[in-house]
């Protein structure tokens, strides 16, 4: 193997195939530049390690914990874990720590997220540069590689699930609901490991679907932002006569919703329904982080519930930065990741998926019904268009709207513009030549015009 880390080392996270782009010997190198990078400065004593199914992840894991406690560090070990599961235990443990996943990319590829104690994230601004130079440094001179301490530190094994499930039903009161069947696909990702736990004991009738833990993900992938890979979900939903489907990622860090017809539900729905909720839980006050893509209605309900609505940048860094800064109470994306300032301001898409398990179970009306008042504009979804000249064709785009009548235009995240009827946002992909289009508009025909018209610009 031949390591390139600027291919692997991406703006949140390490993301790349084993064995062809990293291996366990890079791995145990990431977990020594970790120790020096974010834990000895900081002055903790330990880390915490955890990783999902992939057949590469236990390895992975283990020499990443290896290099750490060479260099004076213990290491509580979690083993199989979702990605927020591993969160819980960095924030309820105080630790820094690193969750072995590539969430719902293909089984070849593993990857590791870095969070601080207290589950604040690492990216590039924040250690994660620092520590692929350390790796890369001791990749091209192995003799500087740093040597391992006198005293090393030790490596403990610690089951967290229950406390993890304990704490999430700690925030959420589902003892109460109606009785409800509810369809759960894991999509042989980590859903299939802790929604039994997190889960047992609540009156519901929980219809599993692929919840073997398999990472070669023999069933579809572990996306359910893709609709192709809802269409089981859906079906089994409408066959059993549920109330409700839930879909989770490989690391079951994103929830995603169908109701009791099979249809999907928009993440900005179950924002603004969680933000209703967590509003009502402090008194009517707060604040709420949705990113620039969110539906419309994510302000409109925050607003009507009291509370106070921030708006940001597409990315986890920038929802958890935000939601720092402000005390926020909750944080949603288009994508289905949910933060929660109870849970270290960190994403968990189970305490997600309570909230809209008490929202259902504590009322008489079908989930469709129950939706609608948080679900009130037609919205493109997200369309990718292949560009040569990201920049260039985000500028003729902005001239070509630069005279409606009643729009603004801003660029707090590639181009967004609005006018009372309808809005747009256009963001380059960091990692391919792609322009990102969302519209929404207050009517289903608008929204076809408006859309329309923008891929012509951009299309050509």
């Amino acid at each position: 193997m031949t390591a390139d880390l600027s291919q692997i080392v991406k703006a949140y996270d390490v993301r790349g195939v084993v064995p062809d782009q990293w291996d366990e010997h890079l791995s145990a190198l990431f977990g020594a530049a970790f120790a020096q990078v974010t834990a000895v400065p900081a002055g903790n004593k330990a880390i915490v390690v955890g990783h999902d199914m992939r057949p590469s992840s236990p390895g992975l894991a283990h020499a990443f914990a290896r290099g750490a406690a060479e260099q004076g560090l213990d290491v509580v070990e979690i083993g199989l874990c979702s990605t927020d599961q591993l969160y819980y235990a960095s924030g309820a443990l105080d630790l820094p720590g690193a969750m072995f996943t590539a969430s719902h990319n293909p089984a070849r590829y593993n990857g590791i997220k870095l969070c601080r104690a207290g589950a604040a994230p690492v990216g590039q601004d924040t250690g994660l540069a620092e520590i692929r130079a350390l790796a890369e440094g001791w990749l091209d001179d192995p003799a500087s590689a740093p040597a391992p301490v006198a005293a090393p530190g030790t490596l403990d094994r610690r089951d967290t699930l229950a406390d993890y499930a304990a704490y999430l039903r700690s925030l959420v009161d589902v003892s109460a609901v109606r009785p409800l069947k509810v369809v759960v696909d894991a999509g042989n990702g980590m859903g299939g490991h802790t929604v039994p736990t997190v889960l047992g004991g609540v009156p519901l009738e929980v219809v599993p679907l692929y919840f073997e833990l398999d990472g070669t993900f023999p069933n579809h992938e572990a996306n359910p932002l893709d609709p192709k890979n809802l269409v089981d979900l859906q079906a089994r939903v409408r066959a059993e006569g549920a109330d409700l489907g839930l879909a989770f990622d490989g690391d079951a860090d994103r929830c995603f919703v169908v109701d009791e017809r099979g249809e999907p539900v928009s993440p900005s729905a179950v924002t603004a329904l969680v933000a209703a909720r967590e509003l009502a839980r402090n008194g009517g006050h707060g604040t709420v982080i949705h990113n620039l893509i969110t539906s419309w209605s994510v302000p409109e309900v925050v607003r009507e519930h009291g509370g106070t609505p921030v708006r940001t940048r597409v990315g986890h860094s920038f929802i958890k930065g935000e939601m720092a800064a402000t005390g926020a109470l909750f944080g949603g994306e288009h994508s289905a990741h949910y933060y929660f300032r109870d849970f270290w301001n960190a994403d968990t898409g189970m305490l997600a998926a309570l909230h809209v398990l008490a929202a259902l179970g504590g009322q008489p009306e079908p989930f469709s019904a129950l939706v609608a008042e948080y679900d009130r504009y037609p919205g493109s979804g997200e369309i990718n268009s292949t560009v040569t000249d990201q920049q260039a064709t985000i500028a003729q785009v902005r001239a070509a709207y630069a005279d409606h009548p009643g729009a603004t235009a801003d660029t707090l995240d590639g181009l967004t513009v609005t006018t009372p009827d309808w809005w747009f946002n256009l963001r380059p992909s960091n990692t391919e030549p792609l322009l990102r289009l969302n519209a929404e508009a207050r009517d289903r025909t608008t929204l076809e015009r408006l859309t329309k018209d923008v891929l012509h610009l951009v299309r050509g």
